[in-house]
């Protein structure tokens, strides 16, 4: 655990230059909006250890599955996404030395990622090998409100000589994927153009034919005066650039303002992507950069008002909280139902950048509370969309029917190169089958169950009935061959976890069956028709429902992860010498199959997720059972600890597993967020405070709120959308107070007790209530 930055409640902050801490911040200190992300690379050149990364969302290649055996049903190629066109370069020249941290004496180096703004900044005095100084401070963001423009502003001053600079900004498509085969490059240049009012770049990749389209300008000042320089226009493979050359004084400020657009061929037509790009630039130009930062200030306003979380009295957990919820903010707005949300968002290349379960399992409730239905629904809709690809990718593992969803995916295809993901990891379905329940409970809108969402049941239902097992000595239905949340465990009989979402699945299905052909019938007999349903496939999910196995140990009482999960050594983690941790680092894959120890939650992902079915006796029973078993080495895994540990009133266990998810990429815990940061399991960060501490459930309609103070707080409060409400729910020592911020009027349970909270007002109930 490395604990380099300092606390702050809106900004993370980074005093001193560590070449050893420069990837992590880069991860840390990434921007994005949605659209297109950035990690905090230097603008200046940097000769020392770096992942330079920029992406567009959406674009991505498929990469030849690099295995030395292959086997029916593999995938034929990992997606990666991509790192884009570099917009953000500016080499700089003083005096005939290039100026690069690596090779310079660095001074009063402070980086601040402003949270609350939106924007990431720089400064720092850099001494020179002949003994020049000069400072710099360089500012720069990614428009929220100009989605596809992204803007810097740098500025240098000499501060013990006067002489010759020179900036080049530049357009760099020359660039590579760290993971990528034999260091192979995916990209190819289309066209490039660098004139006297800007420099264009056009590249496309290998395969799948995206273009990107890159346009470049600048203005320049002096002292707060505006300088017209001459460029020198740059043309190279894939690069164009200006070569700005000036005489400056010691002490004068020179102004470099950066403006780049950055389209894709996702969005424009393949003829219009450089006219398009010119218009958007220009009209970003005429905002100028401090229009477009008061823009972007107000933006990242308005995405506060509604997801902001308030922590008094704990500065480290404040600001990790809001840096969670920063992230998550600037890596999904939901206004494009072709996107999705990858585990390590605009942060990073690991995990390819694809959509995993996390967005359903984890992301989706995030949404639900803190926007407009419409963004969680994109969410839907985009599996939605992929249904076809999922029969498909069932149809390729030998079943003659239902769908299955992909663990890793871009366009709906399996696209994980480890078999025991590929093959085995199927809980996924449950997941996605549960997101859908999620929603339409949350949000009300059962019309999306006969829009879209039926479909979806019906073929994951399929895929369960052709998945089981029936064993008539034992007249039970199992489950063979499959790999749970634990990723620690492979190939196992009986994952408690998937057989109970598998026939969670079955009934949520038969459910809304029943409600459509009661409620819609119009609607049911068309979907019956188009899923060509019969009556002997339902009654057969309901055998399965009846007779399905779950392992379970009597003496016990507990739920067991997996049938022969007793026969392993169960010596807790806390008893193992500190030096064998994390586990996926120190020891063989050999000898972490063969151990107990549980890389995350698996049988309590299921009782977190279906809650209801169990009371607080089995949730207290399992959870003492298998949370000193668990090494956490899943960024997933410490917040559904955390929301159990609360319920069990486990003061110290919730807050401890709150701060291991929420600083885990600032503190770095599990010793990899130089690869990226953990995007999707920042959403459990939230769901920690807001479902954790906030007790946060939605039954029948309503809201029911259990708070909980772990007692290192003050106090707390957080903001949830609900139907046509926004509350504001406080919760200190002693009391609740739910404000009501719209004119919609809203039923809460707050500890057991009905209260209805009227438009534009605040009830507070007292804690010991």
């Amino acid at each position: 655990m490395k604990q380099y930055l300092k606390l702050d409640p809106w900004n993370i902050i980074e005093e001193g230059f560590d070449p050893h801490n420069q990837e992590i911040s880069e991860s840390v200190f990434s921007i994005g909006n949605g659209y297109m992300g950035q990690r905090a690379n230097f603008e200046e050149d940097y000769s020392g250890s770096t992942l330079q990364g920029s992406y567009m969302a959406g674009v991505y290649y498929p990469d030849k599955t690099r295995v030395g055996w292959w086997k029916n049903g593999y995938p034929e190629y990992f997606a990666k996404v991509l790192n884009c066109t570099n917009w953000i370069g500016i080499h700089v020249n003083i005096a005939g030395h290039p100026l690069d941290l690596a090779l310079c004496t660095v001074k009063d180096f402070v980086r601040v990622l402003n949270m609350k703004e939106g924007t990431l900044s720089r400064s720092f005095i850099a001494e020179l090998p002949d003994g020049k100084e000069v400072k710099v401070e360089a500012i720069r963001f990614i428009s929220v409100s100009h989605r596809e423009i992204g803007a810097i502003r740098y500025a240098l001053t000499p501060l013990n000589f006067s002489g010759q600079i020179s900036f080049t900004p530049y357009l760099d498509g020359d660039i590579k994927n760290k993971d990528s085969n034999y260091d192979e490059k995916f990209w190819m240049e289309v066209s490039k153009e660098a004139g006297p009012d800007d420099a264009v770049l056009t590249i496309k990749t290998k395969k799948l034919d995206f273009h990107v389209t890159s346009v470049m300008s600048y203005t320049i000042s002096k002292n707060g005066q505006p300088l017209t320089v001459t460029p020198e226009s740059v043309q190279q493979e894939k690069y164009v650039a200006h070569h700005l050359q000036l005489d400056v004084q010691e002490q004068e400020q020179v102004v470099l303002y950066k403006y780049v657009a950055n389209v894709t061929s996702r969005d424009h037509g393949l003829g219009q992507l450089i006219t398009t790009a010119r218009a958007i630039l220009q009209e970003a130009m005429q905002i100028g950069f401090e229009g477009l930062l008061q823009e972007q200030i107000s933006s990242w306003d308005s995405k506060w008002r509604e997801s902001d979380i308030v922590i008094e009295g704990d500065i480290a957990a404040q600001q990790a909280i809001r840096f969670n919820i920063y992230q998550l903010n600037q890596t999904y707005n939901g206004e494009d139902d072709r996107l999705n949300i990858g585990p390590k968002g605009f942060t990073g290349e690991k995990y390819g950048g694809s959509t995993y379960w996390d967005t359903e399992a984890y992301c989706l409730p995030f949404y639900l509370s803190t926007s407009d239905a419409s963004i969680a629904r994109n969410l839907l809709v985009y599996r939605y969309k992929h249904l076809e690809k999922a029969k498909e990718n069932a149809k390729k593992l030998g079943f003659s029917k239902g769908a299955l969803y992909p663990m890793v995916t871009m366009n709906g295809e399996e696209c994980h190169n480890e078999w025991e993901i590929t093959f085995e990891e199927i809980h996924r379905n449950g997941a996605i089958a549960y997101a859908i329940y999620n929603y339409v409970n949350y949000t009300g809108d059962t019309a999306y169950l006969g829009q879209y969402g039926l479909e979806v049941l019906t073929e994951i239902s399929r895929f369960w009935e052709e998945r089981v097992n029936y064993v008539p000595t034992k007249d039970k239905y199992m489950m063979l061959g499959v790999t749970g949340p634990n990723e620690y465990e492979n190939n196992v009989n009986n994952n408690w976890y998937t057989n109970s979402m598998a026939t969670w699945t079955m009934e949520y299905t038969l459910e809304v069956l029943d409600n459509l052909q009661h409620n819609e019938p119009l609607i049911y007999k068309e979907l019956i028709d188009k899923l060509r349903l019969k009556e002997e496939e339902t009654s057969k999910w309901k055998d399965i429902i009846a007779k399905m196995y779950y392992p379970f140990d009597e003496e016990l009482n507990v739920f067991l992860q997996q049938d022969g999960f007793l026969d392993k050594d169960l010596t807790p983690v806390s008893e193992l010498d500190p030096s064998n941790l994390p586990l996926n680092q120190k020891w063989s894959w050999d000898r972490i199959l063969r151990s107990s120890y549980i890389k995350q939650a698996d049988v309590l992902q299921g009782i977190f997720t279906l809650r209801d079915r169990f009371d607080l006796d089995t949730v207290k029973r399992n959870f003492d059972f298998y949370e000193p078993l668990t090494v956490h080495e899943s960024s997933l895994s410490p917040c559904v600890h955390s929301i159990l540990a609360c319920e069990l009133g486990y003061k110290e266990k919730a807050y401890e597993m709150y701060m291991r998810t929420s600083r885990l990429d600032l503190d770095n815990y599990n010793n990899d967020t130089e690869d990226g940061c953990h995007t999707t399991s920042m959403a459990g960060t939230w769901m920690s405070v807001v479902h954790g501490f906030g007790g946060l459930r939605i039954k029948d309609g309503s809201v029911y709120l259990s708070p909980f103070n772990p007692g290192h707080w003050k106090s707390f409060s957080f903001k949830v959308m609900f139907r046509a409400s926004r509350l504001k729910v406080t919760v200190s020592e002693h009391d609740v107070t739910v404000s009501n911020e719209t004119d919609s009027p809203v039923q809460v349970n707050v500890h057991g007790t009905e209260y209805m909270v009227g438009g534009l007002s605040t009830i507070q109930v007292s804690m010991t209530q």
